[in-house]
């Protein structure tokens, strides 16, 4: 049934988006702020280290990097350099369907997403935040400090009495943990099937090990951590709000895509597949972009099309941004939008002469 692939879509994408959070503040915590200041204060190294994460096929780079920015630690042209980058789980059906062009595909696109990084840093200087820059503090002024210092403390204190907010995080990552261990939350399509090397599996699987990992730093952090850094931080501030934004958006999506037969169209109205494919990579989901991928190996649209419609999507990588920052998200599809009717245009003036 659909609406259960979308339920378990948002909670998968709503899983990811908060371990990643929550490992990003553990690992500011400890190093006291030191070590992603350092990434926060180097732009070059954000965009290529972005760009290296959306490249991973599938969503969760994109999610590493969107959780980076709303905590100010990348800037709006290292974000931007994942979106192009990735393709979401469109990559999947890429490698097993196109191999040879996915690779130059993924290579053309990462390129492009470093000059796009490098570009956007130097252009464009105010963007809108998620936040401001004291969000992703250490609470140096907060009397219990010492007990943040040291975060590993005895686990018998931790349950002495046993906090609701540790309580509900134990709970929700091992459920979690085991739903992703188990494939419970893996998407209903199967087109990465005809290649298993090429396969989602494994990246859940990496994913269920690092939801573990932070199932046990949450279950040895202290009581000021979890309180004040996962629950008031984090949950709190994004939980509801990417689920909730997460979850309508792909029921419209769906109600969408289950009146309109995308494919049939395109097919009738080529004269106009370029705005099409650029139309539909705005849709923040793995799915509707399937169909370039599809139309390309049959031989029904030439690489630009594809291309351009791989620039401008993003998979699911774009619904927590969206949840995040509206005016930020808008911002960075228009910037794609330019790049692809570009890049496609110039392929194509190429080609013909």
């Amino acid at each position: 049934m659909w609406f259960l692939e979308i339920i378990k879509q948002s909670v998968l994408i709503t899983g990811l988006v908060m371990v990643m959070m929550i490992l990003i503040e553990y690992i500011n915590v400890t190093s006291k702020g030191s070590l992603l200041k350092k990434l926060q204060n180097r732009p070059v190294l954000q965009i290529f280290l972005s760009a290296l994460l959306g490249t991973i096929p599938g969503c969760s780079g994109g999610f590493v990097v969107v959780s980076l920015y709303a905590h100010n630690l990348v800037s709006f042209g290292a974000l931007i350099a994942m979106m192009i980058a990735t393709v979401g789980d469109e990559a999947f059906l890429m490698l097993a369907m196109i191999p040879g062009t996915s690779l130059l595909l993924f290579a053309i696109l990462f390129v492009l997403a470093i000059a796009a990084g490098f570009l956007t840093d130097r252009l464009i200087r105010k963007v809108p935040r998620p936040f401001g820059p004291d969000h992703f503090r250490i609470h140096q002024e907060d009397p219990d400090h010492e007990e943040n210092l040291h975060m590993w403390g005895d686990i018998r204190n931790h349950f002495k009495p046993l906090r609701w907010q540790r309580l509900i995080l134990f709970l929700g990552l091992g459920l979690f943990f085991v739903s992703i261990a188990l494939g419970l939350l893996e998407h209903g399509h199967h087109a990465h099937e005809h290649n298993p090397i090429f396969s989602e599996r494994w990246l859940n699987l990496i994913f269920a090990g690092l939801s573990l990992l932070t199932l046990i730093f949450t279950l040895f952090a202290s009581n000021h951590f979890v309180e004040k850094h996962i629950w008031d931080h984090i949950v709190k501030h994004h939980f509801l709000k990417i689920f909730l934004w997460t979850f309508g958006t792909l029921i419209i999506i769906q109600l969408l895509m289950m009146n309109i037969d995308l494919n049939v169209w395109i097919k009738e109205k080529f004269w106009i597949v370029l705005p099409v494919a650029i139309l539909v990579g705005i849709i923040p989901a793995s799915g509707p972009h399937l169909i370039f991928v599809t139309l390309f190996a049959s031989g029904t649209i030439p690489f630009s099309i594809l291309l351009a419609n791989s620039i401008v999507q993003d998979g699911h990588a774009g619904l927590p941004l969206l949840a995040e920052t509206k005016k930020g998200f808008f911002i960075a599809k228009a910037l794609k939008i330019v790049i692809a009717v570009t890049v496609a245009a110039a392929i194509q003036l190429i080609y013909s002469l």
